[in-house]
């Protein structure tokens, strides 16, 4: 049996339905603080060091709950090949 459902989401709405937050502010923050410090001509521009003061706490558990929230997908999908697999096996046995 094969079931196709198609979703005709924004990236926001899409965001919002995974439970992601929205990062748009954070990125505009960031663009500008960057832009004022290529515009200063800081010398050593270092992009990992300018996004620094934007890394709080909360960012970080967010990059780690979306780690562990890919984890999850990925052990569903190996279990979900597997399962099929077995099906496909046992369908070709039956035919037999």
């Amino acid at each position: 049996m094969k079931v196709h459902v198609e979703f005709d989401l924004t990236p926001a709405e899409f965001r919002q339905a995974m439970g992601l937050p929205d990062v748009e502010t954070f990125q505009q923050e960031l663009m500008a603080h960057i832009r004022q410090q290529m515009e200063a001509g800081v010398e050593g521009y270092d992009p990992w060091s300018l996004m620094q003061p934007f890394q709080q706490q909360g960012m970080a558990q967010g990059v780690a709950s979306f780690g562990h929230y890919q984890q999850m997908l990925m052990d569903m999908l190996r279990q979900a090949d597997a399962q099929g697999g077995a099906e496909s096996h046992n369908s070709k046995r039956k035919k037999s």
